[in-house]
C-alpha cells in the first residue's frame, strides 16, 4: 500500500489559487484509476483490488473524476489562470484499461470541454497486456487513445511469476500487434533485477521487446519497497536480495540494445521517443492530477487530494477532493529542478548549479571523473556512468 500522504497547509476554503503563472509554461492532465484485479507482490503503488476498494464502484469513481474535472476549470477560471489548452494526457493507474472505451471517451471529452486541446496533443492510456482484446484496443484508440503505455515488465515466465503479473508473452505481441495496426504509437514498461532473473534473461526480454518495434522503453531497476509483499519473501528467506551490481551491467545491456535499435536515451530510464507528459514534470510545467492521492503543481503551487478512493469521492460532493497544499519558495524550485533536470539528456544550466551556490570545483571533479560533462551550450550533462550515480551527484551537490 502506497506510503501516507506528506503534511501542508490548508487547501484555501474559497477555492483560489493565488499564482502567477508563467508565460512559458505549457498545462498537462494526469488521471489516476486506482483499480486492480489483482495486486503485483512489488507494487507500493495507490491502487486497491476489489477486496481493497470499500464501498465504492468504477462508474461512482468514474462520475467523480468527471466531477474533479469541473472542480478544476472552477479553481482556475477562479483564479484567474489563463485558461491554456492542454499539451498531453496521460490515464495512469493501476490499471485504467478496466475503464470501458465508452468511460475513457467520456473522461477525455469533458477535458476537451473544460480546456481544451492543444493541436498534437499526447494522449497515453496505460495498460496491462492481459486485459486487452483486438475489440478493447479499438475502442480506446476511437475514444481518443494515441499512446498505449504496456505493462509488459518482462518475457521471463520465472520472473513474471516472481512479479506476481498474470500475463504471457503471447498476449503481449498480439496487444503489441493490433496497437501497431491501429496506428497508435507504442511505449513498453520493463522492470529488471528481479529475485533470481539472470544477465541472459534480461538480454532476451531486451530483445523480445525490440522485436514488436516500439517507440519507446521504459526501463526500470525493481525497488522492494517495506511492506509489499516481495519484501517480506526476501526478508524471510524465501527469494535472493537485490544485486546492485548486476543491476549496473543489465543496466549497461539495456543501453546498448536499446541504443542499437535506434532507441537515444534522453532520461535514465527513458529511451526512444520522449513521452512529452514526462518532459513536463522533469521541466516544472503546469500539470493537474485528477484522482484520490494525485498531485498537482500550478506555477510553484504543489497540491495533493486525499489519498483513499471513498474518502476521495465523498469529500469531492462536500466541495473539494485536495488534502493539502505547499507554495515552494526559490530555493526549493532550483533544488527540484537539479534532481529532475540532471537526469535527462538536456542536463542542466551551469547557470542554475551556481545559483543553488555548487562548488565549481566540485562540478570539475565529476567532469573529471567521467560523471558530466560539459556541453559547448553551458549545459551539464550526465555521461553513461554518470547515469549509474546520478542520485548520488545531485545529494553532492546539494550539500557542498
Amino acid at each position: 500500500m502506497a506510503a501516507s500522504l506528506p503534511h501542508g497547509d490548508p487547501w484555501p476554503d474559497d477555492n483560489r489559487l493565488e499564482v502567477e503563472v508563467r508565460n512559458d509554461s505549457t498545462f498537462h492532465v494526469y488521471l489516476h484509476v486506482p483499480f486492480c484485479v489483482v495486486r503485483c507482490g512489488y507494487c507500493d503503488f495507490n491502487t486497491y483490488t476489489a477486496n481493497e476498494i470499500g464501498d465504492i464502484s468504477q462508474s461512482t469513481f468514474h462520475e467523480s473524476l468527471i466531477r474533479e474535472i469541473e472542480f478544476a476549470d472552477s479553481v482556475l477560471s477562479g483564479s484567474g489562470i489563463p485558461k491554456r489548452k492542454l499539451e498531453t494526457v496521460f490515464i495512469g493507474g493501476g490499471t485504467p484499461s478496466l475503464f470501458s472505451p465508452s468511460q475513457i471517451g467520456a473522461l477525455l471529452t469533458r477535458l476537451e470541454e473544460a480546456f481544451g486541446f492543444g493541436e498534437d496533443v499526447e494522449i497515453t492510456m496505460e495498460a496491462n497486456p492481459e486485459g486487452l482484446t483486438k475489440e478493447r484496443l479499438a475502442g480506446f484508440y476511437e475514444s481518443g487513445i494515441n499512446r498505449f503505455s504496456i505493462g509488459v515488465q518482462s518475457f521471463d515466465e520465472q520472473v513474471l511469476k516472481t512479479l506476481d503479473r498474470v500475463h504471457t508473452a503471447d498476449k503481449v505481441r498480439s496487444a503489441a500487434r493490433d496497437i501497431r495496426e491501429l496506428g497508435a504509437r507504442l511505449s513498453l514498461d520493463l522492470i529488471y533485477g528481479a529475485p533470481g532473473e539472470s544477465l541472459e534473461s534480461w538480454s532476451k526480454t531486451l530483445d523480445l521487446a525490440l522485436e514488436l518495434k516500439p517507440e519507446h522503453v521504459s526501463a526500470y531497476a525493481l525497488i522492494v519497497e517495506e511492506g509489499t509483499a516481495l519484501a517480506r519473501r526476501i526478508s524471510r528467506g524465501e527469494m535472493p536480495d537485490i544485486d546492485e551490481d548486476l543491476n549496473a551491467d543489465k543496466y549497461l545491456l539495456a543501453e546498448q540494445k536499446l541504443t542499437e535499435a535506434g532507441l537515444e536515451n534522453y532520461e535514465v530510464s527513458n529511451w526512444g521517443e520522449p513521452c512529452r507528459h514526462n518532459q513536463a514534470y522533469w521541466r516544472s510545467m503546469d500539470w493537474w492530477g485528477f484522482g484520490p492521492g494525485a498531485h498537482s503543481h500550478i506555477s510553484g503551487t504543489r497540491f495533493w487530494n486525499h489519498k483513499y478512493p471513498a474518502n476521495y469521492s465523498k469529500l469531492l460532493l462536500q466541495g473539494s477532493p485536495i488534502h493539502s497544499m505547499e507554495s515552494l519558495d526559490a530555493r526549493t524550485r532550483s533544488e527540484e529542478r537539479l534532481l529532475l533536470e540532471l537526469r535527462t539528456s538536456d542536463g542542466v544550466d551551469r547557470k542554475l548549479l551556481r545559483d543553488l551556490g555548487v562548488s565549481p570545483q566540485r562540478v570539475s571533479e565529476r567532469i573529471a571523473s567521467g560523471h558530466l560533462r560539459l556541453e559547448p551550450g553551458g549545459q551539464i550533462v550526465p555521461t553513461l556512468e554518470g547515469r549509474l550515480l546520478v542520485d548520488g551527484i545531485v545529494l553532492d551537490f546539494l550539500t557542498n
